[in-house]
């Protein structure tokens, strides 16, 4: 799969208060870029906690949950394009199935 603005993860763990997300961050890069998902059960059978949006949105949860990742795939989920990576309480002020 091709994941798109892996700039928007870095800015995000370069931020001296979330430089713990950066190891779990690349983690997640690495397995997405190489994941050859084709249906929304795939992704849940690697990650077990992703929530599965409207949109063709996904929520994964970062560094034991501390974190949430909200990417938008593909309809073909040969694409992932990162739309929002931050805490459960930034998390709360977006629309995950409209950002």
């Amino acid at each position: 799969m091709r994941v798109i603005s892996r700039k928007k993860l870095k800015e995000f763990w370069e931020q001296p208060e979330y430089q713990d997300a950066e190891q779990p961050l690349k983690s997640w890069y690495t397995e997405a870029s190489k994941a050859e998902w084709n249906s929304p059960a795939e992704i849940k059978e690697q990650y077990r906690s992703a929530s599965i949006l409207k949109n063709n949105r996904v929520v994964f949860n970062i560094a034991g949950n501390k974190y949430r990742l909200v990417v938008m795939t593909s309809r073909d989920y040969t694409i992932c394009l990162v739309r929002f990576v931050g805490t459960h309480q930034q998390y709360d002020k977006i629309n995950a199935e409209t950002i």
